[in-house]
């Protein structure tokens, strides 16, 4: 089994150029706003309060760093905040760009789903720009612990329907249950090996 990962809270910059010292490999943790990224990555660390969960979506509007023995975690902003401002989401999308586009250390992205819900049409404009900035991608389905096995099983094919990829592609896991958060820990350790 795959040890909690030795995550460490670095800062919160709203440069999305700002060099990180010691240099090294990043991985970019993006998803919808209320996707469960903050309980991921607690999860992922197995600590309750590394990263903060908040019941009010739009929390998070810079880049989160986390340190890791052999890179860095960035948690961009959750996206598709209903109440976001059209000023935040033309900085956010310039955030993403900035940081998925040209970080020349990024090695790949961990994209958040809920595994509950069709792709919104900020996620399917997510899916074109990952795909336009051709960086690796690990598509994650949060919240399984939400549907019944059964549910899960034909979510997960829907998903991928949707999403036009295999469903062996589509990592599911469950913050609450632990579903999958070892073989998250195992892919985010090899991504920043590439």
């Amino acid at each position: 089994m795959i040890p909690p990962l030795p995550l460490a809270f670095v800062g919160s910059f709203p440069d999305p150029r700002h060099l990180l010292e010691p240099p090294g490999a990043e991985l970019v943790l993006v998803g919808r706003s209320n996707v469960g990224k903050s309980s991921l990555l607690n999860a992922l660390a197995g600590r309750r309060k590394l990263a903060k969960v908040s019941a009010t979506p739009g929390k998070t509007t810079l880049l989160n760093v986390y340190r890791m023995p052999k890179g860095y975690l960035l948690d961009l902003p959750g996206y598709g905040w209903a109440r976001a401002s059209k000023g935040d989401r033309t900085a956010f999308r310039r955030l993403v760009d900035q940081v998925v586009g040209q970080r020349p250390s990024v090695r790949g992205v961990v994209w958040l789903l809920d595994i509950r819900h069709p792709p919104s049409e900020d996620d399917l404009a997510m899916q074109a720009t990952l795909a336009e900035r051709e960086r690796p991608t690990l598509v994650v389905l949060t919240k399984a612990d939400k549907l019944r096995r059964a549910e899960r099983g034909a979510a997960v094919v829907q998903r991928a329907g949707e999403l036009g990829m295999p469903a062996d592609d589509l990592l599911v896991t469950s913050s609450t249950t632990g579903l999958g958060i070892a073989d998250l820990r195992e892919s985010i350790l090899h991504g920043l090996d590439r």
